[in-house]
């Protein structure tokens, strides 16, 4: 009987553990944007070259490439890799105020970067923000409670 009863209450959990899991595979994916975008930063000012973090919006995918004689190459090691999206979500970078956005955010020796929100929205609708508001900052992640607080 508890056991039939544990079985009814899972059934009854089901959909939202599944909706849940969903939204925590969106949140992750920002985390790892997140990651690329100081992986980025780092990079560029201790080798003295220009980064790029790439998006792709048709194939929901992301990358980072360094600039070398003058052309943007792919990385040599696992950050080079183009990193996908879960299975339904999506990935644009938001265009600035009166303009249309780059694929790409460039990080320079310097420590600056551009300034960009990336949004990345989940199959159920959530969607998490990565931004910077200014080229000295360093990105953040906005979830989207925090953006309904604000």
């Amino acid at each position: 009987m508890v056991l039939g009863l544990v079985g009814v209450l899972l059934a009854l959990a089901a959909p939202s553990l599944r909706g849940f899991l969903a939204s925590r595979q969106t949140a992750d994916a920002a985390a790892q944007v997140l990651a690329l975008t100081q992986l980025a930063g780092s990079r560029a000012a201790a080798q003295g070259s220009v980064y790029r973090l790439n998006i792709d919006p048709q194939t929901s995918t992301y990358w980072l490439t360094v600039q070398q004689a003058g052309a943007f190459v792919d990385l040599n090691c696992e950050f080079g890799r183009r990193f996908r999206l879960p299975e339904g979500a999506t990935v644009r970078v938001l265009p600035p105020s009166g303009g249309s956005p780059p694929p790409y955010i460039q990080f320079y020796p310097n420590g600056r970067t551009e300034e960009a929100t990336i949004e990345v929205t989940g199959r159920q609708g959530e969607v998490f923000q990565v931004i910077c508001d200014s080229a000295t900052e360093a990105f953040r992640v906005v979830s989207p409670a925090e953006a309904q607080g604000s």
